[in-house]
């Protein structure tokens, strides 16, 4: 890195997608050095920021700079699987020319491909050990590594270039346990400027500082995630209240200028009744009616204008409180008996080599946390016990509705709408409660005729788990692999709560700890070759000292 301080600016940024839609429109934002961790709804435009910044996208209007060097880590990564570790790491070149000249080959040509990184060799073995990576060498292909591991060698070619800033977009999405650990250590030792976009709380907790992207503006909170949630809390404690009383205030506005009226009332019944009897000359009269008149119309404009800011107050006190947009799940009565039989795998050996020995049963509403490596089977397992893959040998049977949430995605018919898609699973269900029921998953109106190949990543998550809950018959065992990946906090917190008040048998395959740990786990499991019984305890374990 170089000496000179690093900073990321945005002045009056604009950016809209080719077909019109705006992201941001006279954008702000300086970021210094540090650890920021970016956060935000889905679709409020993290990732498009991070893009911008990279140079990956250009604004429509405004100003963006960057002062050094920056690296760049996306969400979705693609690696030509026939590239060699160290091509991919960037140092085939450098490589090449330092055991040339080692093997006695010293021109000008290897000596400027070396140039003064005579150590390159040694640092990217050292910084693959760091990252877990030791095993795959420089001389592998990347071909042979799992996705987790072709996340952290494009982390390991970022963290060798030494930029000035680093740009992360939800870096943990893909990895093991292990290898979260490994990031997290990587991203607490980082010195220069980082902005990472992620949901997951772990991470977040190793930050600097949180800025919350909301409504095209950032918001900056110091601390890390647990101490942007106190803040948060106590900003929206006292919006609550600046509201309470802002309409306490409305309501004595409206009763002092009702009060008006009435006194206006009486007093030009009083004027009218002297007018009646002639009690006072007419003249006098006359005056006396209209300073009243003025007085009232003064009087009543006051409390009118009054009434007016009381309003206004109101309205900014309720901008000020959230209601987040989030997916608000009703799920179906599917509630499992305790002791009920819902699931028994039998001597079940997988298609790709690990087992269940003995017999294995789930009864009632169990949750169970299936927890493993990269590559040990999970996803698999979650395959075959939903009938999609036929194991090597064993059985295992379901004795309840089963629906099972891939990683992938893939229920979904991509060229068909939201609501077409549900109705594959909800045949009996009329068009119109289709609609009423995707309302309380954010698809409403128009949303719901979208296609599903042109939905978000956080959008595809929310109509593929309204297609499976909506389905009838409802599901007394329901299935989830890896449901996290796609959904920004807010609606983690939505399927938390929708997942407390699900009364059915539920497995849940995931790197996720906290979230985990707060959908009510009664059991845990590790496969490691084996299924083995595990606990919270030994899953943390394995997170810091894999």
């Amino acid at each position: 890195m170089s000496h000179a301080p690093a900073f990321v600016t945005c002045s009056a940024l604009s950016f809209d997608w080719p077909d019109g839609t705006p992201v941001f429109d006279g954008f702000h934002l300086t970021v210094g050095p540090g650890r920021t961790g970016l956060i935000g709804l889905n679709g409020c435009g993290k990732s498009t920021l991070l893009k911008l910044l990279a140079g990956e996208l250009t604004p429509t209007d405004g100003q963006l700079s960057v002062a050094g060097s920056i690296g760049y880590l996306p969400q979705n990564i693609t690696l030509d699987t026939a590239l060699r570790v160290d091509e991919a790491l960037g140092i085939r070149t450098a490589r090449q020319a330092l055991h040339a000249i080692e093997a006695g080959e010293a021109t000008e040509a290897n000596f400027t491909a070396v140039g003064d990184d005579w150590d390159v060799e040694e640092r990217a073995l050292a910084t693959l050990d760091q990252l877990g990576l030791a095993r795959i060498g420089l001389d592998r292909t990347v071909g042979e590594l799992s996705g987790g591991e072709c996340v952290l060698l494009r982390l390991a070619a970022l963290l060798l270039a030494r930029p000035d800033v680093l740009l992360l977009d939800e870096p943990t999405n893909n990895l093991d346990l292990r290898a979260r650990g490994r990031l997290y250590a990587a991203v607490e030792s980082w010195t220069g400027v980082m902005v990472l976009v992620s949901h997951d709380r772990e991470l977040l907790e190793r930050v600097d500082q949180i800025a919350d992207l909301r409504d095209g503006e950032v918001r900056w909170y110091g601390g890390n995630f647990t101490d942007y949630e106190a803040m948060l809390a106590a900003e929206q404690d006292a919006a609550e209240r600046m509201v309470r009383v802002a309409e306490a205030d409305v309501q004595r506005q409206k009763r002092e200028l009702a009060d008006a009226h009435a006194k206006l009332a009486r007093r030009k019944r009083y004027g009218q009744k002297m007018n009646d009897t002639k009690r006072e000359p007419k003249i006098v009269m006359g005056a006396r009616k209209r300073a009243a008149q003025e007085s009232a119309g003064k009087h009543r404009i006051l409390h009118t204008e009054k009434l007016a800011e009381a309003k206004e107050r109101l309205d900014h006190a309720v901008e000020a409180v959230r209601d987040d947009d989030a997916i608000r799940i009703q799920l179906p009565a599917t509630q499992v008996p305790p002791g009920r039989r819902v699931l028994t795998l039998g001597d079940l050996r997988l298609a790709h080599g690990a087992s269940v020995p003995g017999e294995w049963e789930l009864r009632g509403p169990e949750r169970i946390a299936l927890v493993g490596r990269n590559g040990s089977g999970k996803t698999t397992l979650l395959r075959t016990i939903a009938g999609q893959l036929a194991p090597e040998s064993g059985e295992a049977l379901t004795h309840v509705t089963t629906r099972f949430l891939p990683q992938r995605l893939d229920v979904l018919d991509e060229s068909r709408s939201v609501v077409e898609n549900v109705a594959r699973f909800a045949p009996q269900a009329t068009n119109n409660l289709i609609r009423a029921r995707l309302a309380h998953f954010l698809f409403r109106g128009g949303r719901a005729d979208r296609a599903a190949g042109t939905l978000s990543g956080g959008e595809r998550f929310r109509a593929a788990l309204a297609a499976l809950l909506l389905a009838e018959p409802a599901p007394q065992l329901l299935m989830l692999d890896e449901p996290t990946n796609n959904l920004d906090l807010g609606s983690v917190r939505q399927l938390t709560d929708a997942l407390e008040s699900y009364e059915g048998a539920l497995v849940v395959a995931s790197h996720d700890v906290p979230f985990l740990e707060s959908i009510g786990i009664t059991r845990w499991l590790m496969l490691d070759g084996e299924l083995r019984a595990t606990t919270a305890e030994e899953v943390r374990g394995t997170l810091w000292h894999g």
